[in-house]
């Protein structure tokens, strides 16, 4: 077993928090992962990303999705139960709360529910600000050499 201390990472970086959040979470994977409800994850194109969670068993009442401070929350409740008598339960319905990390500028555009399966759609959007751009190179003479002539013919 690997214990590693990650409270100096802390201390030395400003506005990583959220690098130092995941490598803590990478590193804590001795914690058993919930597998119940299984998922898939697709990538649909470039970025657009669906998320399909078998919910069988549950109603659209009984299912929350949340998005908070870079997380995707998925979480189920049934409601009361009724008084039957089964010979085999194979069906689970136990309550359950899945969360997946958002990368920066990841959106959740929408959920559908049916047959069973919950689809939930992302998308990143990524800020014109932030998106790679080409500089155009000017053709001319330098700043230095104006300077130059400037200075030689006072």
């Amino acid at each position: 077993m690997r214990n590693f201390d990650l409270a100096p990472l802390y201390r030395a970086t400003v506005g990583y928090d959220q690098l130092a959040d995941m490598m803590d979470r990478v590193l804590s994977a001795d914690v058993a992962q919930p597998t119940y409800p299984p998922y898939n994850i697709e990538k649909l194109d470039q970025d657009s990303y669906r998320i399909t969670i078998a919910v069988a068993g549950f109603s659209d009442e009984e299912l929350a999705i949340e998005v908070k401070e870079h997380a995707l929350i998925v979480s189920a409740k049934k409601g009361e139960e009724d008084q039957r008598s089964y010979l085999h339960r194979g069906i689970a319905t136990r309550a359950f709360e899945r969360r997946f990390q958002l990368a920066d500028h990841v959106k959740v555009t929408g959920a559908t529910h049916a047959d069973g399966m919950l689809h939930i759609d992302l998308v990143r959007e990524v800020p014109e600000a932030l998106k790679p751009r080409r500089i155009e190179i000017a053709k001319g003479t330098s700043i230095d050499a104006k300077a130059l002539e400037a200075n030689e013919t006072a």
